[in-house]
């Protein structure tokens, strides 16, 4: 059985993944995972890749956004050519890195979902 960690970000997952399937993104993939972490979401908008961070929060005083720091915002930016690598797309190609921040209330419903385009800019 999944730990409540666990199951709170998948949550989060399903909803942003249906948040982008929405906003007329194609999704290409789910948790791809190599040596160097994991990519939550990697979708594809106009000819653009966007990776997406997402954070899930149950209630809390924190926005679930403000929990990316330097170290992720690099980790994400090596995974992200990692990702492009792995495919056989150029690093030339357009992409981004959005987070999608997910907060639920105490009963565990979504109060907020939001998407931050270049939330992750390049270096």
């Amino acid at each position: 059985m999944p730990s409540a960690r666990a199951a709170l970000g998948r949550l989060g997952e399903d909803a942003a993944a249906a948040h982008l399937a929405r906003a007329g993104y194609t999704l290409i993939t789910r948790n791809w995972r190599c040596p160097g972490g994991e990519i939550d979401l990697v979708a594809l908008i106009d000819g653009q890749v966007v990776f997406v961070e997402v954070r899930t929060r149950r209630g809390g005083q924190w926005r679930p956004e403000e929990s990316i720091g330097a170290a992720k915002t690099g980790r994400l930016r090596a995974l992200a050519y990692a990702y492009l690598e792995h495919a056989g797309m150029s690093a030339e190609i357009p992409w981004r890195i959005d987070v999608i921040a997910v907060e639920l209330d105490t009963a565990g419903h979504i109060t907020r979902l939001e998407q931050i385009p270049y939330a992750v800019g390049e270096s």
